[in-house]
């Protein structure tokens, strides 16, 4: 008998909206994640004590942590381990989230994730960028099984974080097409629901004429990234999200470590992957759209010179190794290299 259908798994509810925070009991009561409200509540040193101040959750547990590190992760686990509670409520930017995913992950505890910025996909994904010794490092996790994004909180976070956001959405497009020439030159298996979940996003985000001051961009953002952590979880792999777009990023954290935003570094990637593919369709689309959201295009806006950029993109493939994508079919030394970033630039003039 055939297959005629598939289980994905995904969150049991996804709420983008002003005041998602204050529907936080509501949510755990109507998801059956935790009817009585005995959870524990993972909070970052920023806004935390703002957040902790505002919950209506009197039976949670809070604790105050600093996240972003293996280690951090690690030390909430064991502070959770005597808690005797039904699940584990992250609240606050991609790190918090990265390290709360993580840790429920260990203790075996369902996860809600509660955005409070948009700074990359990891508000809804079965991946964890957590930094150990020095190195981030991505490991896989349980997919959160409820997401909010509260736009209240949203607004208020640094420009840098929401425009990382927009990049890390932006990639996909670059991503999606690096799976695919992998499938084409290697036969990779492509999951096809997967890719159209992660491109049609991006594309939302890509046409989208709003600006990151704007609410309805925003949720429109949030949804993407949101679609990006429903199609890894789809694809069992970072691939409908990661291409040699990510591989420039993670070279550039080798190579110029607090440079700028993991999406910011990502979208300079895509557009030059894009570029070296040959898409000029799609190179005019995501160079105005990052033009328009503020996000660096080329190496004196990134705060590099030229010649760092073409370094970091030759040392690129090596951050994946065994993942194929256009910067590995094409083989680019840095001559070509520097070739490609200033038609790039005359291009972009």
């Amino acid at each position: 008998m055939p297959l005629l259908a598939r289980t994905v798994l995904a969150p049991l509810a996804v709420d983008v909206s002003a005041g998602a925070l204050a529907r936080l009991p509501e949510l755990l009561v109507d998801t059956r994640i935790s009817s009585g409200g005995k959870v524990a509540v993972a909070l970052g040193p920023g806004i935390g004590a703002e957040i902790a101040e505002k919950l209506d959750l009197p039976d949670a547990i809070i604790h105050t942590i600093q996240p972003g590190t293996l280690d951090s992760a690690h030390h909430l686990a064991a502070l959770l381990r005597d808690d005797r509670v039904d699940a584990l409520v992250g609240i606050g930017g991609g790190r918090l989230i990265d390290t709360a995913k993580y840790t429920a992950t260990q203790l075996g505890l369902p996860m809600v994730s509660v955005a409070t910025s948009l700074a990359h996909d990891g508000i809804a994904s079965p991946t964890a960028s957590l930094t150990r010794e020095g190195v981030s490092i991505s490991y896989g996790v349980h997919t959160p099984l409820a997401v909010l994004a509260d736009l209240d909180y949203i607004r208020r976070a640094p420009a840098s974080q929401l425009q990382s956001g927009v990049g890390d959405a932006l990639t996909n497009l670059s991503a999606v097409a690096d799976w695919e020439l992998s499938h084409q030159v290697n036969g990779e298996s492509v999951d096809g629901l997967a890719a159209a979940v992660a491109r049609s996003g991006a594309e939302a985000v890509l046409r989208h004429p709003g600006t990151i001051a704007d609410d309805a961009f925003l949720t429109t953002l949030a949804n993407a990234l949101v679609q990006g952590g429903l199609a890894m979880g789809m694809a069992g792999s970072s691939r409908p999200c990661s291409g040699g777009c990510h591989e420039i990023s993670h070279a550039l954290d080798v190579l110029h470590p607090g440079l700028a935003q993991h999406g910011q570094q990502g979208a300079l990637g895509a557009l030059f992957c894009t570029w070296v593919r040959g898409d000029k369709v799609l190179f005019a689309e995501l160079a105005a759209a990052m033009k328009r959201h503020g996000l660096p295009r080329t190496a004196s806006e990134l705060g590099l010179s030229t010649d760092e950029l073409s370094i970091a993109i030759e040392y690129a493939p090596r951050t994946r190794p065994g993942r194929y994508t256009i910067l590995e079919h094409r083989e680019l030394d840095s001559v070509a290299i520097s070739r490609h970033l200033a038609e790039m630039m005359h291009e972009l003039d």
